[in-house]
């Protein structure tokens, strides 16, 4: 089954719009889990605009002797230190989640939108992935699907990569563009097949256009915040995790939900 890992930058976010820790983030990653849940990813940045040091420690200690459940943290590893944020290597070292899933954005990005370019960041990147894996982390880089620089990452040594689909979220709702963008990713899934390189994706996959990316070969991971969270407003956290979670069950069993109907359902509390 491919495994449901719930980002939880949204409720930081929303937490740090005030003073005080409400909502509380371990709380909410804990009703996550809870719901079914396989992880828990999370995103700190140097402006820690929603995830804070204080919470990446927090979250690794609640993780750590959970059997089966997965800590994954997000972040440019070449982001500087800045005020309390140490940088995402620092805060790697000391909580060795399961994986860190390195991310080329910036400090002033919105959201990560790319992918690496292999073609111009490998020679900096290897010893970071290096470093990761004397500490027992696996390694994930975020690459847009083009097979080309999956076949770079597998040579400096990555465990999977993690496809960033906004490009298919985005031309979902477009019925001329959704099947040749689908395609897109399916080629790179079965050549990231082909050469041994593990499988993930996260950015925009929601309720709507899940049902079909899911079908994509090899995929072992799907890490999403944003529309979740979204959906979590109108139904709750609980029955929001447990609808993600349902379409990589029904996936899992060969079910084919990805009727409109059936979708509707999955919005119902």
């Amino acid at each position: 089954m491919i495994s449901l890992s719930v980002n939880l930058n949204k409720i930081a976010l929303l937490r740090n719009s005030r003073e005080g820790n409400y909502p509380d983030l371990l709380s909410h990653a804990k009703t996550c889990i809870a719901a079914g849940a396989h992880g828990i990813t999370v995103h700190p940045r140097p402006d820690q605009r929603h995830i804070r040091p204080s919470d990446v420690f927090e979250l690794a200690t609640l993780l750590e002797d959970m059997d089966g459940l997965e800590f994954n943290i997000e972040g440019n590893p070449f982001a500087r230190a800045q005020g309390s944020y140490p940088g995402l290597l620092a805060l790697v070292e000391e909580t060795r989640p399961d994986q860190c899933t390195l991310v080329p954005d910036s400090n002033d990005q919105l959201t990560s939108d790319h992918g690496f370019d292999l073609t111009s960041s490998a020679d900096t990147l290897e010893p970071v992935i290096e470093k990761l894996h004397t500490w027992g982390v696996r390694v994930s880089l975020f690459m847009d699907p083009d097979p080309k620089q999956l076949t770079l990452a597998r040579d400096l040594k990555a465990d999977r990569v993690e496809l960033y689909t906004g490009p298919y979220a985005q031309d979902w709702p477009d019925s001329s563009r959704r099947l040749g963008s689908f395609q897109r990713y399916r080629n790179a899934a079965v050549h990231a097949s082909e050469i041994g390189l593990g499988l993930n994706a996260g950015h925009d996959l929601n309720l709507d256009n899940l049902p079909l990316f899911a079908t994509l070969p090899g995929l072992l991971e799907v890490s999403i915040g944003h529309a979740l969270i979204v959906d979590a407003l109108a139904i709750g956290l609980e029955s929001s995790v447990r609808a993600y979670r349902h379409i990589l069950e029904a996936h899992a069993a060969g079910t084919d939900i990805g009727d409109k109907d059936s979708q509707s359902e999955q919005r119902r509390p």
